[in-house]
């Protein structure tokens, strides 16, 4: 036989807070701040069609690295390097290279969800399920699906 886990009555807002205020987390997100102004800056250094096609990545031990979405794209973004650097160090950001990389863009893809209405057979599972729980929130969390359940059913459809 195992021995039972404590049950915690934490939500997973509350950890989802401590997590985002630790110093690790808010220091990264104090940097992506940080890079998103300076790329928003960079860029609109750059010819017009340039600056929405590239994006800066990170600005790491000198070198201020661009994706570009296709190699034409970033041998535009190589020969506009020197404007780069040179409004890098007008910002005060420490650059000495400028650094493209390829990264072709993520093909859109379309997803469909169709979403079939919850039976009232489901409806009655999920009440007689929340009534056997002991955790209150986790049996909320049941018998909400199971009204949500009744609101799609249409009126008369079988059990």
């Amino acid at each position: 036989m195992q021995p039972s886990r404590p049950r915690t009555t934490h939500r997973s807002e509350s950890l989802a807070t401590a997590v985002g205020d630790s110093k690790p987390v808010a220091a990264l997100r104090a940097r992506a701040r940080a890079l998103g102004v300076l790329d928003e800056k960079l860029r609109q250094k750059l010819p017009s069609p340039l600056r929405e096609q590239v994006q800066l990545a990170d600005l790491r031990d000198g070198r201020l690295v661009f994706l570009a979405p296709t190699p034409a794209w970033a041998s535009r973004l190589r020969m506009a390097g020197n404007t780069l650097l040179e409004a890098a160090h007008d910002l005060g950001a420490e650059a000495v290279s400028v650094v493209v990389k390829v990264v072709p863009p993520l093909p859109e893809t379309e997803v469909t969800v169709t979403a079939k209405p919850l039976s009232r057979t489901a409806a009655d599972h999920l009440r007689k399920a929340a009534q056997s729980l002991s955790d209150q929130e986790l049996k909320a969390l049941f018998l909400n699906l199971a009204s949500i359940a009744d609101e799609t059913s249409p009126p008369g459809a079988p059990k």
